[in-house]
């Protein structure tokens, strides 16, 4: 296997973990419409399925400090600081919110094909498709679109002040499945999956504080 059928192998193995924030993306257009977001964490539980897909490939995950793995009953889940983010959240209607971030730490995933170190995770999000860029073993990689997020399926709860002021938000279990984009590369990489664009791959919950921006 050449080098980069191993990066693009990596990347896609990769891919039913990072979610939106891995994947080269379309970028999100910034406006001044957009606040920001600071002192905020992304954290993403995978499902029985992506396990199983996992255990397939015979794959073991491993966090990038400060990115931490965290196991539970529920399963496992990567916990990513927010290095930086921008967006707007449009809380009156979750479907519209679109936003691009940068995230602290990354994964290494270990295969009996080799291991993936997977880095710089930046993501977009816009019309509930997530895509993004991250780097594998030193290499740039992405994808034009990875994951259809049901933004109106997650739990919001979002604190009461007044609408110029910074305001700390939380999103939890957020349903995310696979794009037919991410299926044909998987497919292409891998042989056919055991999931389709119809499964939960995983669930994102996510929570920090937006500033509005200055009007």
């Amino acid at each position: 296997m050449d080098t980069m059928r191993r990066t693009l192998l990596g990347a896609a193995m990769a891919s039913p973990l990072l979610a939106q924030f891995s994947g080269t993306a379309a970028a999100a257009s910034v406006d001044d419409t957009w606040g920001t977001v600071s002192d905020a964490w992304v954290e993403i539980r995978w499902t029985a399925p992506a396990q199983a897909q996992l255990d397939r490939l015979e794959a073991v995950v491993e966090a990038v400090p400060p990115a931490r793995l965290i196991k539970g009953s529920e399963g496992a889940a990567l916990r990513f600081p927010v290095r930086t983010g921008r967006g707007e959240p449009s809380l009156n209607d979750l479907s519209k919110a679109r936003g691009e971030g940068g995230l602290d730490g990354g994964l290494t995933v270990r295969t009996p094909q080799g291991t993936f170190r997977v880095t710089r995770l930046r993501g977009t999000l816009r019309e509930e498709v997530a895509s993004g860029t991250c780097v594998v073993n030193g290499v740039e990689a992405g994808h034009r679109s990875l994951f259809r997020c049901a933004v109106a399926e997650g739990r919001l709860t979002a604190g009461q002040v007044p609408a110029s002021r910074p305001l700390k938000v939380r999103v939890g279990d957020m349903p995310l499945h696979p794009t037919p984009d991410l299926v044909e590369a998987f497919s292409a990489t891998f042989g056919k999956p055991v999931f389709s664009t119809g499964t939960v791959l995983a669930h994102l919950s996510a929570e920090g504080v937006y500033t509005p921006p200055k009007r």
